[in-house]
């Protein structure tokens, strides 16, 4: 039986609890069938989508660490207009909150993936990943340049009519200042943090493990840099705020709720304990209960 007490509102989204999945590590939801009932989550963010089909990048592009994992998958995905024939047909209607993660490597590319989303009755809102490289711009990151973030939002802000979600990254000097210029550019909501840039190494072999060198670090060993940036952001901007970042249970859900943010997505964990998302869920309930608290929006921010 649905908790109404942990009924949140992000904006325009109206999530039945505050826990979703994070793009990457939910695949489109389907896979996940056989162990729950995925309809019983705030939300589901789809793996990674971009313009033309992407293979990803060469093996090896996982490395298990200390308390986390670092991976280099390179946004392997079909491409946009073959989620659009061939998998939203097949996701649609089975989570209220079903949400597309759009990558790219130029604001064209980003645009028109958003256009063809924005078309899709079904997609409530978009999740926009601005940690993707610019080619146009030598390969930096839109999401460590306020100007370049400001820019990349606004043009989405044109053509995205539904709920804009912006994910950002934590590999940067200002993560306050990245926030707001989003904010001011039209983003709906903010998710964070990505994943932080890390490299494993093998020490009898004498190399990197990634074929890339250098990857992305999940899991809990990013937790604490992820409540100081929810922290950061959540008191410093005036948009609803998504956490994310080695979250294992319902404590480390709440933990980033007390410090700011309004629901989270829970990623690598998925990969251990298919059933975690649920589980969450129900550790929250019990935690109100505990608390003698009457509605899970009392907690937020808190901190």
């Amino acid at each position: 039986m649905e908790d109404k007490r942990l009924n949140i509102n992000i904006g325009s989204l109206f999530l039945q609890n505050p826990v979703m999945t994070a793009s990457g590590t939910f695949g489109y939801g389907e896979e996940y069938e056989d162990f729950m009932d995925i309809s019983l989550l705030g939300g589901i963010v789809v793996k990674g989508t971009t313009l033309e089909r992407r293979e990803g990048n060469k093996y090896p592009r996982l490395a298990e660490t200390p308390s986390g994992m670092i991976n280099a998958v390179g946004l392997q995905n079909k491409g946009i207009e073959y989620f659009c024939k061939n998998i939203y047909p097949r996701i649609k209607g089975k989570n209220k909150n079903t949400i597309v993660n759009v990558s790219g490597s130029s604001i064209e590319d980003y645009c028109k993936v958003a256009d063809m989303v924005n078309q899709l009755e079904d997609i409530p809102a978009i999740e926009l990943n601005i940690s993707c490289p610019n080619v146009k711009q030598g390969g930096m990151s839109f999401g460590v340049d306020k100007n370049l973030a400001f820019d990349l939002v606004s043009e989405i802000r044109k053509i995205y009519k539904k709920h804009l979600i912006v994910k950002l990254t934590p590999n940067v000097t200002n993560i306050i200042e990245i926030a707001q210029a989003i904010e001011k550019a039209g983003a709906d909501s903010l998710s964070l943090i990505n994943t932080v840039l890390a490299m494993a190494v093998d020490g009898e072999k004498q190399r990197a493990i990634l074929s890339t060198i250098t990857g992305g670090l999940s899991g809990p060993a990013i937790k604490p840099i992820a409540l100081r940036c929810v922290w950061q952001v959540s008191h410093n901007v005036s948009i609803p705020v998504i956490g994310m970042g080695g979250i294992q249970n319902a404590m480390d859900a709440i933990e980033f709720m007390l410090v700011g943010a309004s629901a989270v997505e829970v990623g690598t964990t998925n990969f251990q304990n298919p059933k975690v998302c649920l589980e969450i869920i129900k550790g929250i309930s019990d935690y109100l209960d505990r608390h003698n608290i009457n509605n899970i929006k009392d907690i937020i921010g808190i901190i």
